[in-house]
């Protein structure tokens, strides 16, 4: 069954031209050689993202991929100006960054509520020929065309806004901590992989103090290669300014683990090993104090670490204190999360990442009342254009 979480869209957006000038003369009685009085053409309508908090996925655009803002009415006699093309806003979820489909280069990024950011410009309208009126050329026979519109294709990526970003294999209990600690619900089971799409809760702590925590589904080792889930999920954790890795503490090798979830990231974006990183050995409710001492011993010393149990709330208290206090620390990594959300694709992932998300084939789409004889003259901006009026 398709799910209703979509964190990835390319679509068409267009921005309307500008209306043409009018090259009118002025004919009213008693009036003889009224002289030009052509209007300027109206501008073409402009292309806007919205951020708006009452959307959590981009599944509404999944069923609307052209965008097209409306072209500028033509000038008229009396130096009547053309309407002005209608606007298009694109609403989009808070967290919303967007691509040039083509090039992979970053173009914007909507992070608040009621944000609005240009995406594509509409024309300029023409100027009519009252505005070419000289003592020496009296009767201009010419005015300006609207300039052409603008076509982008872009592909939209949803990343979520977190403080921490859970990182574990499937089972490792990241869905039962923060059911635990937050005011998220996701579904929690027995089995691998109950986790399908990313959940977002928001932590309670001392003082009326809070922080937002991230889940996604889990990785195994060889996600990079496209086993289990992939690594799609992973851009969810790409703004958070700590990582908590979450492991279980009945598995064979903690230390071991640790390493392949740290290898899995790299393979998705070396730049997120430079985040704060806390490991948390779930399940604890299973060991006694002396199998805790003696796995502790095995595991990094650069790196915070505590045994907890999401059941019985075993040093849950004790986590978010961790938590606090990493993130206090990790501020500084705030300007290092923008830069990474912010940097260009990949070129070479580009088309393989489109391919994986079902976004890799192009969107054609011509309509024959958006064509205009206008849009042959770009070339011939030189010849003069007659209005019939």
């Amino acid at each position: 069954m398709e799910t209703n979480f979509i964190d990835y869209v390319k679509i068409v957006c267009r921005s309307g031209k500008g209306g043409r000038g009018s090259m009118h003369m002025h004919r009213a009685k008693y009036v003889p050689n009224g002289g030009p009085d052509g209007g300027d053409g109206g501008r073409g309508g402009h292309v806007y993202l919205r951020g708006n908090h009452n959307y959590w996925t981009l599944l509404h655009l999944r069923y609307d991929r052209h965008i097209f803002a409306g072209h500028g009415g033509a000038g008229g006699k009396n130096g009547s100006h053309g309407a002005d093309g209608e606007d298009r806003y694109i609403d989009v979820p808070c967290g919303t960054v967007v691509y040039d489909a083509e090039t992979g280069r970053f173009i914007c990024d909507v992070t608040e509520d009621g944000q609005v950011v240009m995406l594509l410009r509409g024309g300029r309208g023409g100027m009519g020929n009252k505005h070419f009126a000289t003592s020496t050329n009296q009767a201009p026979r010419f005015a300006q065309p609207g300039e052409p519109m603008q076509e982008l294709t872009v592909i939209m990526e949803l990343k979520m806004l977190a403080d921490v970003g859970l990182v574990g294999f499937p089972n490792a209990g990241k869905s039962t901590l923060v059911n635990a600690i937050s005011s998220a619900h996701p579904k929690i089971a027995g089995y691998p992989f109950t986790t399908l799409e990313p959940s977002v809760g928001v932590v309670s702590y001392r003082d009326n103090r809070s922080f937002v925590i991230a889940d996604i589904p889990g990785i195994i080792e060889g996600a990079s290669e496209g086993k289990g889930l992939g690594l799609r999920f992973l851009r969810h954790i790409e703004r958070n300014a700590l990582l908590l890795f979450m492991i279980p503490g009945d598995t064979d090798d903690i230390r071991r683990d640790y390493e392949v979830l740290l290898r899995e990231l790299t393979n998705y974006n070396p730049e997120l090993l430079n985040k704060q990183r806390v490991l948390a050995i779930t399940k604890a409710d299973l060991l006694d104090e002396e199998l805790m001492q003696m796995l502790s011993d095995d595991l990094p010393t650069d790196l915070p670490h505590i045994f907890i149990s999401s059941v019985t709330g075993f040093h849950i208290t004790q986590l978010k204190d961790i938590l606090w206090q990493q993130l206090d620390t990790a501020e500084r990594q705030e300007a290092h999360a923008a830069a990474m959300v912010h940097r260009d694709k990949d070129l070479s992932y580009l088309r393989a990442e489109m391919t994986d998300e079902g976004e890799d084939q192009e969107l054609v789409f011509v309509d024959d009342k958006d064509i205009d004889d206008l849009d042959e003259l770009e070339d011939f901006e030189d010849m003069e254009i007659i209005d019939l009026e």
